[in-house]
């Protein structure tokens, strides 16, 4: 159908153009310019149609696309928000059993720290005893080799147990 009526705008192209009457060509010319744009717009127009669809169509998916990144971005958001919250939650936790682990190990240190000064109290008392009876044993030896030494001065048992009960004391 479309290349009869091209046929025809052809041939009446070419009809008009040919004409042999020259009085005003006002009215061949505007038929001329009608078919001349009747070509084009013919020839022209799909293709035309066809880029600015294409063009459109291509917008369209830019823009799909984009709103896809931005659900997914939303999405990632979310999940990242929720895993905030879930941190936030493991630390007040950690926080927690971090100060319970502090107050069992301070105290079983403090236990520690009293059994081993009433071990260092308890040892100390005993090598102050210790060095008490050597240091009466020192004196009392000291003594009485100074009592036997001395040979001019007799004694009997009970001024030495005196000499020895004052030096002791």
């Amino acid at each position: 159908m479309n290349k009869i009526i091209l046929l025809l705008l052809t041939v009446s192209t070419y009809t008009f153009a040919a004409s042999s009457i020259e009085a005003t060509d006002l009215v061949e010319r505007t038929i001329n310019f009608f078919i001349f744009i009747g070509l084009l717009w013919y020839f022209i127009a799909d293709p035309i149609k066809a880029f600015f669809s294409g063009r459109s169509q291509g917008i369209a998916d830019e823009l799909q696309k984009v709103k896809d990144r931005l659900i997914e971005s939303d999405n990632l958001k979310k999940n990242a928000s929720s895993k905030v919250v879930e941190a936030e939650k493991f630390a007040t936790n950690l926080v927690e059993s971090s100060k319970k682990e502090n107050k069992i190990i301070n105290d079983n240190l403090i236990a520690q720290c009293e059994i081993d000064l009433s071990n260092l109290t308890s040892q100390q008392k005993i090598l102050k005893d210790f060095e008490q009876r050597k240091m009466i044993r020192g004196v009392v030896e000291n003594t009485v080799s100074n009592i036997l030494l001395d040979t001019n001065s007799s004694f009997d048992q009970e001024a030495m147990a005196n000499v020895i009960l004052k030096k002791v004391a």
